[in-house]
């Protein structure tokens, strides 16, 4: 492998801003008992803001190994709009209307499952929040999904005392369903995005190889975990006191969401409509409730920092996808992506010429089915982290526990790509 010292700097920082996730329990806890730095402690224990903390590492050893204008030259070439699209996207979906009409049809989906199998509410809203929510994403995206189903869950189990168990095995099963939601099109999930183009992958396409499969598996995956923890889950208290929304009000936050999903790829444009959107709801706030601005921006952080790290780590990603077979593809690509964005797994994929379309197949389907292993395994998974993240024991999510919680639906998902 040829490499020059600046992508190997590069490798050496992104493996510690890996291992870094996996430690922010740590300085959360070293926080505690070091009241005078603990403002800088909790910083480095907030996971969205590990990589766009290394990634400012990797600038200044930049700037020192060259000079200052090689590392503005570098950030200059990076592509943003992927983090700047999340940060709008979440905004938008996360609003009171957004929120209260998703609602309203699962709960209309769940009194109909109700009186056909006499179940109750709670899991039955549990069960379609993590079946049908993300199949959405292959219509919104997948952070929009993320954002919803977060939310949904939010309500409907983080704010009531459960156990750890539940806490990690329906964020493991929400990342994972989020992650193959998104295949069911060419241009919802990102390591899709990254090579439907170059390859002339149409929805079409996407759906006769990896629909069924990926929807199989996410009914499998929110079956099993509402089979699971059925017993735990509480029923939602009457909330016939809740104001309705006009549907106006409804229709112009879906206007402002679709336009923001049309322009996915035109920064200027949807950050231009997620301007608007803010303006319109601080002019009409009756039917609005706080926009997360804290959480978007701490998202679209985190991804910005994927983005500048996961750059200079071709030089190895590229030649080991080349020596693989396809199906060393597809355990390769599940492994990896663990490690690294599977966005930018797949596009550095899309690189390597004379390849198959076996090869190409396994690569997207490692890459989505491994998509919820960790936080920066996929790019909406830090939205679904800033929102549930609170309710975690001390505000921390363990990257351990999530990943043992993730093993189960990933195999399922591996199971529904290789034999179906």
């Amino acid at each position: 492998m040829n490499f020059t010292p600046t992508e190997l700097g590069a490798s050496i920082i992104f493996a510690i801003a890996v291992l870094h996730t996996f430690c922010t329990s740590y300085f959360e806890s070293l926080a505690k008992r070091s009241p005078r730095h603990s403002g800088l402690l909790h910083l480095l224990g907030e996971v969205e803001i590990v990589f766009g903390f290394w990634a400012a590492v990797l600038v200044i050893f930049i700037a020192f190994k060259d000079d200052l204008e090689s590392a503005k030259a570098f950030l200059n070439k990076r592509n943003f709009t992927e983090p700047l699209f999340v940060f709008a996207v979440m905004i938008v979906a996360a609003s009171k209307p957004i929120l209260y009409v998703s609602t309203q049809m699962l709960h209309f989906l769940a009194k109909i499952l109700q009186l056909v199998l006499k179940t109750r509410s709670a899991p039955t809203l549990y069960f379609l929040t993590l079946a049908v929510t993300p199949l959405l994403g292959s219509l919104i995206t997948e952070a929009a999904a993320m954002t919803l189903a977060a939310f949904l869950l939010r309500d409907l189990v983080y704010r009531h005392k459960c156990s750890t168990a539940l806490l990690f095995g329906t964020l493991g099963v929400l990342f994972v369903n989020i992650s193959i939601g998104g295949t069911l099109t060419n241009f919802a999930a990102p390591p899709v995005l990254m090579v439907a183009t170059t390859w002339d992958w149409s929805s079409a396409f996407m759906f006769d190889n990896f629909g069924v499969e990926s929807c199989i598996a996410i009914f499998i995956n929110a079956l099993a975990i509402t089979l699971i923890f059925h017993r735990q889950l509480v029923d939602p208290g009457d909330k016939k006191s809740e104001s309705k929304i006009p549907l106006m009000v409804i229709f112009m936050h879906l206007l402002f969401l679709l336009g923001v999903v049309v322009f996915a790829h035109d920064p200027i444009i949807f950050m231009w409509l997620l301007l608007f959107f803010i303006g319109y709801t601080t002019a009409y706030p009756k039917h609005q409730s706080p926009l997360i601005l804290k959480e978007a921006l701490l998202v679209g952080f985190f991804l910005g920092g994927l983005v500048v790290l996961g750059a200079l780590q071709g030089w190895w990603l590229q030649p080991t996808l080349q020596m693989m077979s396809p199906t060393a593809v597809f355990y390769g690509s599940l492994a990896l992506t663990a490690i690294t964005d599977n966005a930018a797994l797949t596009y550095l994929g899309s690189l390597v010429t004379g390849t198959s379309l076996e090869f190409k197949l396994a690569l997207v389907g490692g890459a989505v089915a491994g998509g919820g292993l960790t936080v920066i395994a996929n790019a909406p998974n830090p939205a679904g982290i800033a929102i549930l993240r609170p309710y975690f024991p001390g505000g921390v999510v363990s990257a351990l526990y999530l990943l043992i919680a993730a093993i189960p639906p990933t195999i399922v998902a591996i199971l529904a790509y290789r034999l179906i």
